[in-house]
């Protein structure tokens, strides 16, 4: 008895911690049958707002291509649109089969209205069972690291599942929209729990990334004080899970997936919690939906601190493991590495198999002075110029367009635009002094460091030969007790003050590219410069109709931000921090007194953080206010998140 108790009282802990309302249980069957019944090879046409309407089941052959499966999709779509109207005209007799499909598909009774605003909701759904099926079998590999993260977070276990909402439990999962890894982090949520540039991506490794997506889980909980919210925050966000709430007037999740109708809060995001409770039961009920099911093993590792830069062919020498099995390892590490235009980062966490870590300190303590090096490889960059191709940048600089794709993290060879900045692979065959040439291990030929974990000014000083107080005054310290990890110090006095890493930094990249030597056009830096990405939609109704994994593709931009952008119905805005008021005017593109005059501000009285204020459209629309104020917040918060690790 006081087992059953126990069980009793465990389940409606998580009841109450994974609200069940019975108004989402025929979308959560839907989502069931999407990750049980059909496979990639096939899919549902359906009513995306009633997901217990599906029309028709469709079969693609074996050999169809893309452009096959899109005109099947939409040469069902239209017939079943087209049935929709004439029933939604109050046909009922002599009906085709195909409206007498559609017909069946509804309750009895259905009204013309509801079948007439039907025909706006026709849409195709992927299946995914086979995907489901694979991801539970690789799931095996990390599901007890991430059990035991969640735990240590104070998130429920229950969310062990949400990687097959995700990617299916897949590491090297990318987003048509520049979603990254097992969990799926954008750019720009992702730089608030991980180092994200052009050397390192903790996006795509699953340890790492899963100590973010718990970090995450727990900070929209904290905000929202609801799972059901927080969870449903991981793809529209905060500050979307905020709005949605003052909006509806309601923390229930199932009145907001049925009334809330904010701008950005589409198919995925209003199914994303449905879909995660779908695929929660799956896992947990494996074996009642695909039968006995094996899980790959548990894998076995251990974690070593690398003491200096050192290129990725020397570590797999040393330790005596094939260069590839080095890279499956630590997939955080990015093709700049493993290609070696960079040296892996002095005190990166190499992760490597327990059969190593015996002898693991000795074999790296082993690596000759030669092999070791006392700075990153520097940077070359090269700033678009109007006109310019990838190919044509490729063949100029004599690299690849595939090496220049993954080193700028590119996923589309035609999507570069005026401006941009690109990384270059190589570095010009400047290779900075290893520690052989250094004399009694003390670094003299470094013009700058970069502030690492455990540093302080006095060991920087005694390793590179030099003095607190002339690192001090180079760097302009008020205190030379406060440096934080990532910043970048001078350490002589014959370089140039060092920027932050913004794209921005004009003065460290060409403006123009002129005929002649290549040296013209490239300028060799030694700061670490993020490439700037394309930012990812926030609109999931955008999504291409053959999108294998449609709820994950869609992260709200800078979903872990709880703040308010958007712009409320009454044409207000909640004024947040880092803006004034000639931010708003800039953006709306009207003269900053038009503000204070609708607003009843006096001259030089300034914007208060929370306080609502009126926007005059007059020049633009709301939509385009938003993404210029989110563009702002995004690219101003990424240059912190650089800097600082929270």
């Amino acid at each position: 008895m006081l087992v059953l108790a126990f069980f009793g009282f465990s389940a409606s802990l998580i009841a109450q911690e994974l609200p069940r309302p019975q108004e989402i249980e025929r979308d959560i069957n839907f989502w069931t049958r999407v990750y049980t019944e059909i496979t990639t090879s096939s899919g549902f046409i359906h009513d995306s707002r009633n997901l217990s309407v599906v029309y028709l089941t469709i079969e693609f052959s074996q050999n169809s291509t893309r452009s096959m499966r899109t005109r099947q999709i939409n040469a069902a779509r239209d017939e079943v649109t087209d049935a929709l109207r004439a029933l939604a005209d109050g046909k009922r007799s002599n009906l085709t089969v195909i409206e007498q499909g559609v017909l069946d598909s509804w309750p009895d009774g259905v009204s013309n209205v509801d079948l007439s605003r039907a025909v706006e909701q026709v849409r195709f759904q992927l299946g995914q069972s086979d995907r489901y099926r694979a991801g539970y079998v690789r799931s095996g590999r990390w599901r007890g690291y991430i059990q035991e993260v969640l735990r240590e977070q104070g998130v429920p276990e229950e969310l062990v599942a949400l990687p097959h909402v995700e990617s299916s439990f897949d590491p090297t999962a990318y987003s048509r929209v520049g979603a990254a890894g097992m969990w799926q982090f954008t750019r720009s949520t992702g730089l608030r729990y991980m180092r994200i540039d052009h050397i390192v991506d903790e996006r795509r490794d699953p340890y790492l990334s899963t100590v973010a997506a718990a970090r995450l889980l727990k900070d929209n909980y904290d905000v929202l004080q609801n799972w059901s919210l927080a969870i449903t925050a991981y793809n529209h966000g905060q500050a979307g899970m905020r709005n949605a709430v003052r909006q509806t007037g309601t923390d229930q999740i199932d009145v907001i997936l049925r009334e809330y109708d904010g701008r950005a809060f589409g198919f995925a995001s209003r199914n994303f919690y449905v879909a995660f409770l779908a695929a929660s039961d799956v896992d947990s009920n494996i074996e009642q939906f695909f039968g006995p099911t094996v899980v790959e093993d548990q894998e076995s590792y251990f974690l070593i601190d690398v003491p200096d830069f050192v290129l990725s062919t020397s570590l797999a020498s040393v330790f005596d493991i094939d260069h590839q099995e080095l890279r499956a390892w630590n997939p955080a590490l990015t093709e700049a590495v493993w290609n070696e235009d960079k040296f892996i980062p002095q005190y990166f966490e190499l992760r490597l198999p327990s059969s190593l870590e015996e002898r693991a300190g000795e074999l790296i303590a082993s690596l000759p002075g030669s092999q070791r090096y006392a700075a990153q490889k520097p940077d070359i960059m090269h700033r678009i110029r109007r006109g310019e191709t990838l190919s044509g940048i490729a063949d100029r600089y004599q690299v690849s367009q595939a090496s220049l794709m993954a080193l700028n993290n590119l996923r589309n060879r035609n999507f570069i635009r005026e401006g941009q900045v690109l990384l270059l692979p190589g570095n010009d065959g400047i290779t900075p002094a290893s520690l052989a040439d250094s004399s009694a291990g003390v670094i003299r030929d470094v013009s700058t460091y970069i502030v690492r974990a455990g540093d302080s000014v006095d060991l920087i000083a005694t390793r590179f030969g030099t003095n607190p107080q002339t690192i001090q005054l180079l760097n302009s310290l008020d205190d030379v007790n406060r440096i934080y990890v990532g910043q970048e110090l001078r350490l002589r006095s014959d370089v140039e003050t060092p920027q932050l890493a913004q794209i921005e930094t004009a003065s460290q990249i060409t403006n123009e590219l002129e005929e002649g030597d290549i040296n013209d056009s490239a300028q060799i830096v030694s700061t670490v410069v993020s490439p700037e990405t394309s930012g990812s939609s926030i609109t999931g109704e955008l999504l291409e109709p053959l999108e294998t994994n449609v709820l994950s593709s869609v992260q709200a931009e800078m979903a872990a931000d709880p703040s308010d952008y958007l712009v409320a119905s009454d044409g207000t805005i909640e004024v947040q921090a880092l803006e004034t008021l000639g931010h708003y005017a800039d953006w709306l593109g009207i003269r900053t007194q038009r503000l204070r005059d609708i607003n009843g501000m006096p001259f030089r009285q300034a914007v208060v953080i929370g306080n609502r204020l009126k926007l005059d459209f007059s020049q633009i629309n709301s939509s385009i206010f938003e993404e210029r104020r989110l563009t702002y917040q995004r690219q101003t918060q990424e240059a912190f998140f650089l800097a600082y690790q929270v």
